[in-house]
């Protein structure tokens, strides 16, 4: 009898682990994963992946920084990586790991946030630039002024969203300055810049993809893919490239260094590297992905969507956000702090 309950117990124990082994903690923007990639990895793997969403980078370190999170994966911004890699946040990828590897564009391999992909691989790409609604705003819309000097027409319409670099830097280019910097005076022009437009905004807030498509806000600081898909909602809905200067980002997908669940995890790393896969991500986030051979699967309008192909005479307005130094960080957090107040 006890040879029989010690075999049951082990059975119990066995099928718990087994069940514990089909399960992937995802932490992620918003509304960013697509559901029928979940879909079709939980088909092909019987892996179950639960997502988290979170809407600032800020908001992600902060939470993983606190421990206890349960998370196995995340997907910071390029400037943040290091931060996470600096922090002991991340783990050192097993390329033995990732058959797939390979199908990574060369362009984005040995990137300047994380030399050789050592610690994370691609998910989306994209800018951050000026959404507005047309048909309430007919001006120059290729202009961080948009939000830091408030037209009449959008005037207590228009949002910001919450992601402080790139608010903050935007700030920065507008008054003359570089991302980054740690010149007092053009800060406190970037911060008064800031605080002065506020009262003229509605809300800082991270859905524009919806209430820019229903028309609850005429204009947003937003992502160009966010910005595609409330376009094809509301075709008033255009995108703007500020010509002081834009932040590129790429957002890439990190092993947490304590993951529980390590395997299922590279799984699914190897699974978004497959062009058809990176494919399914774009088609639903609207921004283009870093994978090879992807270009075959993705859908026909966004070849050609002015939010994915950067029109030429704003392409040398965009720069990626450069990782900043401590002190520069604490100056455009003291910045971000008295505008949340």
């Amino acid at each position: 009898m006890k040879k029989l309950l010690g075999a049951s117990a082990l059975l119990l124990a066995s099928t718990s682990l087994a069940h514990a082994a089909g399960e992937l903690q995802l932490f992620n923007w918003g509304n960013y994963t697509s559901p029928e990639l979940l879909e079709k990895f939980e088909k092909e793997t019987g892996i179950k992946v639960t997502v988290t969403d979170y809407d600032s980078n800020d908001t992600a370190l902060a939470k993983v920084e606190a421990g206890g999170h349960g998370f196995d994966l995340v997907v910071p911004s390029a400037n943040y990586v290091p931060i996470w890699v600096e922090k002991g946040l991340l783990t050192e990828l097993d390329r033995s790991k990732l058959p797939h590897f390979g199908n990574i564009a060369p362009q984005w391999i040995d990137v300047a946030w994380d030399k050789g992909r050592k610690y994370t691989v691609p998910w989306q790409w994209g800018s951050t630039g000026i959404a507005v609604n047309t048909s309430v705003y007919g001006g120059d819309i290729n202009t961080s002024a948009v939000f830091l000097d408030v037209p009449e027409e959008l005037k207590g319409k228009i949002n910001v969203v919450p992601e402080m670099n790139d608010v903050v830097n935007l700030a920065i280019w507008y008054v003359g300055g570089e991302p980054c910097t740690e010149d007092t005076e053009v800060l406190k022009k970037a911060r008064d810049a800031l605080l002065a437009a506020k009262p003229d905004w509605l809300s800082m807030d991270y859905g524009a993809t919806e209430k820019l498509s229903n028309n609850d806000w005429a204009a947003s600081v937003n992502w160009n893919g966010s910005t595609m898909r409330a376009r094809l909602a509301n075709p008033a809905v255009k995108y703007g490239y500020p010509k002081e200067g834009y932040p590129l980002f790429m957002d890439s997908v990190g092993l947490l260094a304590d993951a529980k669940n390590v395997e299922e995890a590279y799984k699914f790393i190897d699974f978004i590297m497959l062009p058809e896969n990176a494919a399914m991500l774009s088609a639903f986030a609207r921004y283009a992905n870093g994978i090879t051979g992807s270009e075959a699967f993705m859908p026909e309008d966004m070849k050609t969507a002015p939010e994915v192909v950067t029109p030429e005479e704003f392409q040398a307005s965009g720069h990626f956000l450069p990782t900043c130094s401590p002190k520069a960080q604490e100056y455009m957090t003291a910045i971000w702090t008295e505008l949340q107040k």
